[in-house]
């Protein structure tokens, strides 16, 4: 079945309201100083000066969770991908408000950057709240399918996590069945609360706080790479 290793293509509008002034002026400046390159391999010394541990984030929302994770650790270089405008504006926020010289931004789908980062060089990689593509026929575009978790797998180093979280049931169904066929990745759950209690190294973003509003459960998965 083809998937978004396939398909390459984004769904949804790139661009929402239109920018404030403040916003703009952080696109036009700070955007283009911490954007991934466009072309070219990429590595540690490429994106950062210098050889450091890297994480990944698949769909960064506002930039939230990246933010809080770069601020513990900022020793290790993160990247983020995200395609919609709104979504990157709120994440150069916070770089800028907290300072954050450990991150890197693509405006993007997530897997042009995958594909070029080395093998075996990623320690941790978020996939938090995907559009979950309800409706049987769109499946294809769900992340969590066997060419993407499969990329992942390869740009992964031996014992990194691989984390996912949704609020969709439809989706957590999907994708247990998607993790379970791999090989490359062994689920850390072992009782409920390990998926059913958020960690609290994770934390929670402005798209799970409304799924709670609206009474949604939402599930933690955490993997590793075998």
């Amino acid at each position: 079945m083809n998937d978004p290793l396939t398909i390459r293509r984004l769904y949804g509008r790139r661009q929402g309201h239109k920018l404030r002034p403040g916003q703009a002026e952080l696109v036009e400046r700070l955007l283009p100083e911490i954007s991934v390159p466009d072309d070219g391999p990429l590595d540690a010394a490429a994106l950062f000066g210098a050889d450091r541990p890297l994480e990944f984030e698949i769909g960064f929302g506002k930039g939230e969770h990246m933010a809080w994770q770069a601020a513990q650790r900022p020793d290790h270089g993160f990247i983020g991908c995200e395609p919609f405008l709104d979504g990157v504006v709120g994440a150069l926020v916070k770089v800028d408000e907290f300072d954050l010289a450990n991150i890197r931004i693509h405006m993007g789908d997530a897997i042009e950057v995958l594909q070029r980062l080395p093998d075996a060089s990623l320690e941790r990689v978020w996939l938090l709240h995907p559009d979950p593509w309800r409706k049987a026929r769109h499946a294809k575009r769900r992340f969590m399918n066997a060419g993407p978790i499969g990329l992942i797998a390869q740009k992964m180093k031996p014992g990194g996590e691989f984390r996912f979280g949704t609020d969709h049931p439809v989706y957590v169904r999907w994708a247990m069945m998607v993790m379970n066929q791999s090989a490359d990745f062994e689920w850390l759950g072992e009782t409920p609360t390990d998926f059913l209690v958020r960690p609290d190294d994770w934390p929670e973003t402005r798209y799970e706080a409304k799924a709670r509003s609206k009474g949604h459960e939402v599930w933690y998965f955490r993997y590793r790479r075998r």
